[in-house]
């Protein structure tokens, strides 16, 4: 930490003032003593006894004057008084100089930190302020995006709830005030409602659940799962979903069993998502493949792939966002939510795993990494999930 001028001049001054006061104190000291000497034989005979008696060094050297030992031993005395008392003083103006900058940054300056480099402690304290701004700042930021997370969630619902209800109220009106011109048009109108309000219907069951999954706290109901068996329940279920849209499902199974512990019922979730997703927007392609490995030790990685189009890498790295789609328009051509993709990763979150996406001419895979054993979490390769091209 540099000084300023005025502070430069008052630790010389404190230096100058402090030396004086011990000058005097000293020569207070000295005439005192040298008083009482020369008022009392017995004493003088007694020092100049033991000066005699003092022999120093092998020639013998006597010492002839106690003042000069006395004023070395004061002179000593006082450099450490006066150093003692800069230090103090200097270790004040840095303790100032903090106290300015938490003010500062108290002001509202939250993106600034205090520089100042010092030595042992005060430089810790410094370090800790600095860790306690940034946490400060960091959980405000995190709040913020809560805050912005929620309006979104409230934005997102909204529109999509609209659209259908739009429709079902206007059907409705119109078969209320007998606008049909025969029983095949009110069946008509009857029916679109009904397909309306089955989306909506499933909009607010694929919300519950996301919100319910979200939570920390969520209770999992584990049990020791085989992949290979698991697999071949998912085949058996989406195979004629899948040929009517032209595509054929597979499943390679492991050399041996490969078993986990999970939420069974949860871990399908995940698989009817991805694989649904799969079916619809495999559109172009002709195989979904299905495959369980071991990864990392202590890890199983389920793979989900299909050989339809391409995404973009744009695409990838907000894939996982909720009510995201990559095309709008398959909103009214499925009707998906844009939920199902963050269920499956809240799901998995709740294992301790993640999952990762790639996409390419050939393949767009989904890799869900697991712990083997319920209770171990698996280190994300980063912080964000974001798919790699």
């Amino acid at each position: 930490m540099k000084l300023t001028g005025r502070e430069k001049t008052e630790l010389f001054l404190e230096g100058i003032v402090t030396v004086i006061l011990l000058l005097l104190l000293n020569l207070s000291i000295i005439i005192l003593i040298n008083e009482s000497i020369m008022t009392n034989p017995g004493l003088r005979d007694g020092i100049f006894i033991i000066k005699r008696s003092i022999i120093i060094g092998p020639d013998h050297f006597h010492l002839w004057s106690w003042e000069n030992i006395f004023i070395t031993l004061m002179l000593l005395f006082d450099a450490a008084v006066v150093y003692w008392r800069l230090i103090r003083r200097y270790h004040q103006m840095q303790l100032r100089h903090i106290i300015s900058e938490l003010h500062y940054i108290a002001n509202g300056h939250l993106d600034h930190r205090i520089g100042f480099k010092f030595k042992g402690n005060t430089q810790s304290v410094v370090e800790s302020i600095n860790a306690l701004v940034d946490s400060v700042i960091q959980s405000m930021n995190e709040e913020r995006a809560i805050e912005s997370s929620k309006d979104e969630l409230i934005t997102n619902v909204s529109h999509d709830l609209r659209t259908p209800l739009t429709s079902i109220l206007g059907y409705l009106g119109l078969i209320q005030d007998k606008q049909y011109h025969s029983e095949e048009d009110l069946l008509k109108y009857t029916e679109i409602a009904y397909l309306k309000a089955k989306q909506m219907k499933s909009l607010v069951d694929n919300l519950f659940e996301y919100t319910k999954v979200k939570q920390t706290g969520t209770p999992l109901s584990i049990n020791k799962i085989d992949l290979n068996q698991m697999m071949e329940q998912l085949v058996a279920s989406f195979e004629l979903e899948a040929k009517k849209q032209g595509l054929a499902i597979s499943a390679q199974n492991t050399d041996r069993p490969l078993y986990i512990e999970a939420d069974a019922e949860k871990l399908g979730r995940v698989f009817n998502n991805l694989i649904s997703n799969a079916i619809k927007y495999g559109k172009g392609g002709h195989n979904i493949f299905l495959s369980a490995r071991v990864g990392k030790p202590g890890e199983a990685v389920i793979d989900v792939a299909n050989d339809g189009p391409q995404i973009p890498q744009k695409s990838l790295d907000q894939i996982f966002e909720r009510f995201y789609r990559v095309e709008e328009s398959r909103n009214k051509d499925t009707g998906g939510s844009g939920l199902g993709l963050a269920i499956a990763q809240s799901i998995i979150d709740l294992h301790g795993g993640y999952i990762n996406v790639t996409s390419d001419m050939n393949l767009t895979t989904f890799a869900i990494h697991v712990p083997i054993n319920h209770g171990d979490r698996l280190s994300k390769p980063s912080d964000k999930l974001k798919g790699t091209r």
